[in-house]
């Protein structure tokens, strides 16, 4: 059975579902090949049908889930090569973009994050893989919110959403998932204290290991 994340309170009940189901797509808890249907994704959830198709077909227009007809939905498979792509764009734009964070914000403005890099470190530590993965998207976003620029926000949070992280739940299973959800805190010290070098290179070290550990891929550790 699926281990889908709970509906909580947010704007609707298609945007709960489709913020559910983005999650089990990144972790790897819905995985290519298989087609999901939306009947029995809706009994899953305890809500009708409708809004689980309506949130299918969001992810479908973000290039998340193909439409597979009269059956459902089919997870979209991403080749080595499309992964490191996504990687290479990401690093192209979140790496200066932090960097120049660390160089403008206000220390409080940052420290102002450290609930955030908490909650990974807690959820780690608790192996809870797909509260991971929310409070990880929470606090990356957060942090380039700090930079000011709305579309490089909207462009990072649907590259992160494309981006495959299955290696995470084995990294959770052999209960080696805190330290790297500790590269978060050291991120924040980085950039509040405006340290240019060490924000520049813990963040290429950062994509590094999503690209690696994270998507499960030996070859690139």
């Amino acid at each position: 059975m699926l281990n889908l994340p709970s509906l909580g309170p947010r704007k609707s009940v298609r945007v709960q579902i489709a913020h559910a189901l983005r999650a089990s797509i990144v972790s790897g808890e819905m995985r290519p090949g298989v087609v999901y249907s939306a009947p029995a994704l809706a009994e899953r959830f305890g809500v009708s049908a409708t809004p689980v198709r309506e949130a299918m077909i969001d992810l479908a227009r973000e290039g998340l889930v193909d439409v597979v007809r009269n059956k459902g939905f089919r997870v979209t498979e991403l080749s080595d090569r499309e992964l490191d792509e996504i990687t290479e764009v990401r690093a192209l734009i979140e790496v200066p973009t932090i960097v120049r964070v660390a160089r403008t914000a206000r220390p409080e403005e940052v420290y102002a994050l450290r609930p955030l890099a908490e909650a990974i470190v807690t959820a780690a530590g608790n192996r809870d893989v797909l509260a991971y993965i929310e409070a990880d998207h929470r606090f990356h976003l957060a942090l380039l919110e700090l930079g000011g620029n709305s579309h490089i926000i909207r462009l990072v949070s649907e590259l992160r959403y494309m981006s495959r992280l299955y290696g995470v739940p084995r990294l959770a299973e052999r209960g080696e998932l805190e330290p790297s959800a500790r590269e978060h805190e050291e991120l924040l010290e980085a950039v509040a204290s405006g340290d240019l070098a060490g924000t520049e290179a813990l963040m290429n070290h950062h994509l590094r290991h999503i690209r690696g550990i994270w998507a499960d891929r030996p070859e690139h550790r």
